[in-house]
């Protein structure tokens, strides 16, 4: 015997796997018709668009820079080496973060300027634009101290800049001396 249904409450029948083909007709060809490239880790496309996570990271490496800061140009670059230099000869390693690493030796400030990279090349891997903008300062930060410490000016990496300009990357490894390539043990240099 069928038992009694209350009124308002039919349950509907279950829809047949030729039926549910017939709801969403054709999305699976709109994807491959998109174009679109492979997702991250070999994650799949479950409907016609992609995964929150995956459109809240585009959103956020893919938004415009936003710098407004007035006075921000490359040439804080010049002055910040000339304020490292300054500490430098003043060696006061009380107050000065600059002399006490300086003073700590070369190994150490190379060091620290391969830490502060490692660091922004993760923000940059995992997407944390924030994160990046902070550690590249860093990076700058100690690769400036690293110049002074071996008494690099900023303008003989401005003018070996200016001397790449316009020169594919590709020929100027070329053009390395072989000098190079057998003291390095192999042809294959980055």
């Amino acid at each position: 015997m069928a038992k009694a249904m209350k009124p308002g409450k039919a349950k509907p029948a279950k829809a047949k796997p030729a039926e549910k083909a017939k709801k969403k007709p054709g999305i699976k060809k709109k994807i491959a018709k998109q174009k679109a490239l492979p997702l991250p880790g070999g994650l799949k496309l479950k409907g016609a668009k992609l995964p929150k996570r995956i459109r809240k990271v585009e959103a956020r490496v893919l938004e415009p820079l936003s710098v407004s800061p007035t006075g921000a140009d490359a040439m804080i670059l010049d002055r910040l080496w000339e304020t490292v230099e300054q500490r430098r000869l003043a060696g006061d390693i009380t107050t000065s973060h600059s002399a006490r690493l300086m003073a700590r030796g070369t190994a150490k400030v190379a060091q620290k300027f391969g830490e502060e990279a490692v660091e922004c090349v993760i923000e940059a891997t995992i997407g944390n634009r924030a994160a990046t903008v902070l550690e590249s300062a860093d990076v700058l930060y100690h690769l400036l101290v690293m110049w002074v410490d071996a008494g690099i000016k900023p303008a003989e990496v401005w003018a070996e800049l200016a001397r790449r300009q316009g020169i594919s990357g590709i020929a100027e490894k070329a053009a390395r001396p072989q000098g190079i390539i057998r003291a390095a043990g192999t042809t294959k240099l980055p």
